[in-house]
């Protein structure tokens, strides 16, 4: 048996509504939010007496999605909303873009901040990492023509 495909990558947030406007801003369509609890979530997750609200974002190329999940119990242990892009764990996503600096503005009112500095790469790309919602990095790549 061989791996199919990634299905999505989850994210754990603290303001579901805010992480959810954002990633909207950015383009990524809402399919759907729910509640997610009971004997079997705590058994899949590993948490007794898990109590959460999930919303399920798809890119517009319908290949990847992302969950964002709100723990409402058990509390989460405290992350660091600042770490550096070289902290251990996953640290960023990457997504391909069309109109970067549209987009940057765009996203500003939602928290976007840059975490350095646009950048040309090579013949390629520019390129930048923007910290979002709950100190999550996104990397946004637009190809030159």
């Amino acid at each position: 048996m061989t791996i199919q495909r990634m299905e999505h990558i989850g994210i754990v947030v603290n303001d579901l509504a805010a992480a959810v406007a954002f990633f909207v801003e950015l383009g990524l369509e809402l399919e759907g939010q729910m509640p997610v609890e009971g004997p079997v979530v705590d058994r899949i997750v590993g948490l007794p007496g898990v109590r959460s609200d999930v919303a399920m974002l798809r890119t517009p190329d319908g290949n990847s999605r992302l969950e964002l999940c709100k723990y409402h119990t058990p509390a989460s242990p405290a992350g660091d909303a600042n770490a550096p892009a070289n902290a251990l764990g996953i640290r960023h996503i990457l997504f391909a873009v069309q109109g970067l600096d549209e987009l940057l503005d765009r996203l500003r009112p939602h928290g976007g901040e840059l975490v350095g500095e646009v950048v040309r790469y090579e013949n390629s790309f520019r390129i930048c990492y923007l910290r979002g919602p709950e100190g999550i990095i996104i990397e946004l790549a637009e190809q030159l023509s």
